[in-house]
């Protein structure tokens, strides 16, 4: 069943506690979403918040996927440049999919429908994503036409004697 993808969904409290359970299970699934497993909700809710606001400020979107019951079970959060040589890109975060649907297509999915959003921005003209090395993600964002242009070697602690590779992709929408 495909998802359904909303752009800038209303900020209801089960909009937020599925965003806030979603990123709990794909980062105690192992996701590289900011957070290293066992996490709780309480410690990513900060997290969340920061967004919200930035949301409500307008400096982040939001783009949500429900599955068929109307459960949030995919997001991708845009965030604007205010760099006045920069705002012609957005950035890309906090892409997940639960992982009770991986392997079904979803991120894909999810990736193409953040793609349609962005090009209808006004004034932008490529999406651009960082994720940690050593998970495959790379060759998961390649496959969606993003192209590698900086990796910045062991970036990314995840634990003592545990660093990742921080890599920067980009997607022109031109």
């Amino acid at each position: 069943m495909p998802l359904t993808f909303t752009l800038d969904p209303a900020v209801t409290p089960a909009l937020r506690d599925g965003v806030l359970d979603l990123w709990t299970d794909v980062s105690n699934a192992g996701g590289a979403v900011g957070f290293v497993a066992p996490v709780d909700r309480e410690r990513i809710r900060p997290e969340l918040v920061k967004h919200l606001t930035a949301m409500a400020e307008g400096r982040h979107r939001l783009l949500v996927g429900h599955d068929e019951h109307g459960e949030v079970v995919a997001t991708a959060f845009f965030a604007f440049n205010t760099h006045r040589l920069m705002t012609h890109w957005v950035w890309l975060y906090t892409v997940m999919v639960h992982p009770r649907h991986q392997g079904k297509g979803y991120g894909r999915d999810l990736m193409a429908a953040a793609t349609d959003a962005a090009r209808g921005f006004d004034g932008i003209e490529a999406v651009r994503l960082s994720c940690r090395g050593g998970l495959g993600l790379e060759r998961f964002y390649a496959s969606c036409g993003y192209k590698e242009v900086g990796r910045v070697p062991a970036a990314i602690r995840v634990a003592p004697g545990d660093d990742r590779d921080d890599i920067t992709l980009l997607l022109p929408l031109a």
